[in-house]
């Protein structure tokens, strides 16, 4: 009884160090069918934003009417209704790509920036939600993340607040004990609350934390679980807010970091020589009505809970009910109640990790189309902005265009056999002097092509220039291996574009039938599949490659040479998809310069502090046992219940799961066979409830 009495007082001395004393802050859910509540004057962009915009958007729309006019010719006067057909798919996905190139001209015209000088005394949480996460991995990033704000003098203006969703008690445990381990070392108070329910996700999550504890602060900082911002780059951040008092909103970009397998590192690559250019041309047209990726971004916590706080949509998913790509929708309702929302291309350290594998890739982007698709429901919402109303737009084409460019292809095949299969009717009438010949322009169609190919490509072979330029040529093994670097991703990326054609064609199939894509815990670090799964996942994909190859053989050999590229990538989906999640291959590209970035050549310092933050943490158990060690170890216990809240009262219903579990552990002879008898609700309780823990570890082991 001494015993249990001493662990009590542990809990009462402890609990309330888990989390800071709540500062509430109003959240109203917001009516976007209304003008927002409070509005400020919106601020005019300069011209050269605009000259941006007539470039980004006014070259595409150019570029569409000249595809238009051009494939009209290449069918003649009277084009047959298969022809209509084909240009109706051609014009979005000839102006989509044209679209792109245009878009990097326009970051000519992308500001510059500058951070301002002078004191700041802005108090900035750094929040990172988790769900379901190796902990250590994403502590560890904490952890050198507080050491470095520490370093730029913003330890007494700055806490650090992990927000946990997940749902399993080992998972639960092995937060609690990595954290409590972190926070002996950190000169950063860092906070710890996990949810008992997950209502609206990540969105939910970020809104429950902001409606407690948001007037504690006044600027967000939000994470990913394998994303990290550097301590200057969040001083910077927090520096450029403070200077205007108008910014709702700061989007960094990103730069993808630790890849292994092959396919990791191609997109990886691609990021690191592409993505600022494509950041520098977004910036550019977006100017103070940006965008937001929802994570690696500061936040004004006053603006976001004025008109952050998202509704559910009318109806059931997955066009109803929560919010899922939150970010796009959040980043609007900012700019219709009048505040800025800003790219700053200009700030470098901002890392996150690239998804591991093409199977990994598509797990995420099925969510991501769903997510995107859903904002066909907020197109009216009051107060939008137009190029909000555009960000929209561009984030529905990125998952739709695949399914236009698979009924492109389908169409252009059957008007191909259509000819081969008919005979032409030279004279349609009796009377008739002159025949009427098929009309088809082969040379306009061909140059056509090459246009689409040169949108495509330029803006890659433009960013390879650039960085030749620069020394990112030097820390990436020189211009030859920039080069032979830029050429295999291209390589690569053709024969993944068709099987990705396919599965994004099939994602909005089964959303459209109304299938909830759910929530999954992310996929950080893959391995290479077995030659069962790939052939599950894509047998599919080499069937349509071969039957098309095979048609294509016997009646039209000539467009084998343009449709080759995308039938090599569908009859080897299964070997690409294996092979590129290769960690092995992964290492052999290295070894010999391909698809290097500078990070890996010199690693940021807080990637490496993180590495070994995390060597220095528990590393996480993934079964029971877990568990089994609390009621074992009595200073792993007092950790863990030091990282508890306290259980208020609840409603009879939701006590269920506990009065339970206190049933079944008073009916148990030792702590293994407690546990035996719990469910997983009951287990989650338990890790979550000091006093059921104290009961629970009373029994003999």
């Amino acid at each position: 009884m001494t015993e249990i009495n001493s662990k009590e007082s542990v809990i009462a001395d402890q609990a309330m160090d888990a989390v800071p004393p709540e500062a509430p802050l109003d959240m109203p859910t917001q009516d976007f069918g209304r003008q927002p509540s409070i509005r400020h004057k919106k601020r005019a962009n300069g011209p050269m934003v605009w000259l941006a915009r007539l470039v980004a958007f006014g070259g595409a729309a150019a570029i569409a009417a000249i595809g238009f006019s051009q494939m009209l010719q290449t069918f003649g006067d009277r084009p047959t209704p298969m022809q209509w057909a084909l240009l109706v798919l051609f014009v979005p996905t000839f102006a989509w790509v044209g679209f792109s190139f245009c878009s990097v001209l326009a970051g000519l015209f992308a500001p510059r920036l500058r951070t301002p000088d002078g004191p700041n005394t802005a108090r900035v949480v750094v929040v990172m939600p988790v769900y379901h996460e190796d902990t250590s991995e994403s502590i560890g990033l904490l952890s050198a993340l507080a050491q470095e704000l520490d370093r730029e003098g913003m330890a007494d203006r700055t806490e650090i607040f992990v927000l946990s969703d997940s749902r399993d008690p080992v998972m639960a445990v092995n937060e609690t004990l990595t954290i409590a381990k972190a926070r002996e070392t950190s000169p950063v108070p860092i906070w710890y609350r996990r949810r008992m329910t997950n209502e609206d996700r990540k969105s939910g999550n970020l809104a429950e934390f902001v409606r407690r504890w948001g007037g504690r602060y006044d600027q967000m900082v939000v994470l990913d679980a394998d994303s990290i911002l550097t301590g200057k780059t969040i001083r910077e951040l927090s520096a450029r807010m403070n200077g205007d008092p108008e910014i709702g909103l700061i989007q960094t970009m990103p730069i993808l970091v630790g890849g292994e397998t092959i396919f990791a590192r191609q997109i990886q690559f691609a990021g690191r020589v592409y993505g600022p250019m494509i950041a520098r041309a977004v910036a550019a047209w977006s100017g103070n009505t940006g965008n937001y990726w929802g994570h690696n971004a500061i936040i004004r916590m006053k603006a976001f809970a004025e008109a952050c706080g998202l509704p559910r949509l009318p109806g059931k998913p997955p066009f109803g009910g929560t919010i899922l790509s939150h970010d796009f929708v959040e980043a609007a309702a900012l700019c219709r109640s009048g505040w800025k929302v800003r790219l700053d291309h200009d700030l470098r350290g901002s890392y996150e990790g690239s998804p591991p594998t093409l199977l990994d890739m598509a797990a995420r982007e099925r969510r991501w189309a769903q997510g995107n698709l859903q904002h066909s429901r907020l197109l009216s919402m009051r107060g939008l902005r137009p190029i909000s109303f555009a960000h929209f737009i561009i984030g529905m084409l990125g998952f739709l265009m695949s399914p236009i460019w698979l009924t492109l292809l389908m169409v252009g095949l059957i008007l191909s056999f259509t000819v081969l299969l008919s005979t032409p009717e030279y004279f349609p009438t009796a009377y008739q002097l002159f025949p009427d010949w098929p009309v088809f322009d082969a040379r306009r169609m061909f140059w056509l092509f090459v246009a689409a190919m040169s949108f495509l490509l330029l803006p890659k072979m433009i960013a390879t220039f650039r960085a030749w330029l620069r020394p990112l040529a030097r820390n990436s093994g020189g211009p030859v291996r920039i080069f032979a670097s830029a050429i295999f991703e291209n390589l690569l990326s053709a024969l993944i574009a068709p099987v990705q054609m396919l599965i994004q064609t099939r994602q909005i199939y089964e959303i459209l039938r109304g299938r909830d894509s759910g929530w999954q815990a992310q996929v950080r670090a893959g391995s290479m599949p077995d030659w069962g799964v790939v052939l599950r996942r894509h047998w599919i994909h080499v069937l349509v490659g071969v039957v098309t190859l095979v048609v294509l053989a016997r009646f039209s050999p000539w467009q084998l040479v343009w449709l080759s590229p995308i039938l090599a990538g569908l009859i080897l989906s299964p070997v690409t998809s294996r092979y590129s999640a290769s960690p092995v291959f992964g290492r052999w590209a290295r070894m010999r310069g391909l698809l290097v970035t500078p990070e890996e050549r010199d690693p940021p310092a807080i990637l490496t502090a993180a590495l070994a933050a995390a060597r220095n943490l528990p590393r996480p158990i993934t079964d029971r046992s877990v568990i089994l060690k609390l009621g074992k170890d009595r200073e792993l216990l007092a950790r863990h219940i030091s990282m508890l809240q306290p259980v208020g009262d609840l409603p009879a219903a939701q006590r269920l799961p506990q009065i339970t579990a206190q049933a079944k552990i008073a009916n148990a002879a030792t702590q293994s066979e407690a546990l035996s008898f719990l469910t997983r609700e009951e287990t989650d309780v338990l890790v979550a409830n000091a006093p059921l823990l104290t009961q629970w570890s009373a029994l003999p082991q």
